[in-house]
């Protein structure tokens, strides 16, 4: 019965929910240590039978098990999203899943990189290798316009619109905004495409993306990590910074410079201002300054 209910689950993340690939692979992982550890402790249990007890003894196993507060933050979370699916579906009258508790988790920012750091970083980008300006352009946009690396591989040409400076970006939960990129970004995209992704020749099914690896397919997450952590080490910046760290320093400048909450909110693709006051460091005092001061019902 697991493996219907799993395959059942996927095909409700993907239509109902409209999550991305990652995601439901994420949560398809969470469901299948469930049924593992079930399979194990409580052998002819199905999901339909379990009970908050069994939950609660899965959830202690994670505990036992050397991954952060985190990870176990996410399982858990997975797990309850399943059992949602099962009352949506009334395969269950009661979510057995509804009193779970996950471990207390802070919430840790990513290091932020200063504006010189920035440039440093882009600056030690070897032009005169083939990758270089495909490289630049990359870290040019992801800083430009705060981009999610998902976003940054996922773009495509018929997406970037040069002549007004915007990006049209599909991001969590295929959910389109507009996005402005700057003139640095513009100039080292438009030498990219100009210069080399039109001398390069793509593999099938991968034309339209913008940035191409040397087989010409779209690049992966982990290659833009990996391009980002060889940049920083040349560049002798010691932070341990990722892609996100481009997204958060982008919105810590503008939020610093004195860019209204709400603006980088839209660039940002936030659902809730208040995801955006964590990206930026804002304490909860100026939050609730911001939002007495512009809600309708103020008064």
């Amino acid at each position: 019965m697991w493996p219907q209910l799993i395959r059942q689950f996927r095909h409700y993340l993907k239509l109902e929910r409209s999550l991305s690939e990652n995601s439901i692979e994420a949560y398809t992982a969470d469901v299948e240590k469930l049924a593992a550890f079930t399979e194990k402790e409580f052998p002819g249990k199905n999901p339909l039978d379990l009970e908050l007890e069994h939950l609660r003894r899965f959830v202690n196993a994670l505990a036992q098990l050397e991954i952060s507060a985190y990870t176990q933050a996410r399982i858990i979370s997975g797990i309850k999203a399943f059992y949602r699916f099962l009352i949506y579906e009334d395969r269950i009258k009661e979510d057995p899943a509804q009193l779970l508790e996950a471990p207390k988790i802070g919430r840790k920012l990513p290091d932020t990189l200063s504006f010189m750091e920035i440039e440093q970083l882009l600056e030690a980008i070897p032009l005169g290798e083939p990758e270089g300006h495909r490289n630049r352009a990359m870290l040019e946009m992801l800083y430009s316009s705060g981009l999610r690396v998902s976003e940054l591989v996922e773009l495509k040409k018929s997406q970037v619109f040069s002549d007004v400076g915007f990006l049209r970006v599909v991001g969590k939960g295929n959910k389109e905004r507009l996005v402005p990129i700057g003139k640095d970004a513009l100039k080292y995209l438009k030498i990219y495409q100009e210069e080399v992704r039109v001398h390069q020749t793509s593999a099938k099914g991968h034309e339209e993306y913008v940035f191409l690896n040397r087989r010409g397919q779209k690049l992966t997450r982990v290659m833009i990590f990996l391009i980002i952590k060889k940049t920083a080490e040349q560049a002798g910046i010691k932070k341990n910074i990722s892609p996100h760290t481009f997204r958060h320093s982008f919105a810590t400048h503008l939020i610093e410079g004195g860019a209204d909450l709400r603006a980088v909110q839209e660039m940002l693709g936030h659902e809730s201002i208040t995801t955006t006051e964590i990206y930026t460091h804002l304490d909860r005092d100026y939050l609730r300054q911001v939002l007495t001061e512009f809600h309708p019902r103020k008064g």
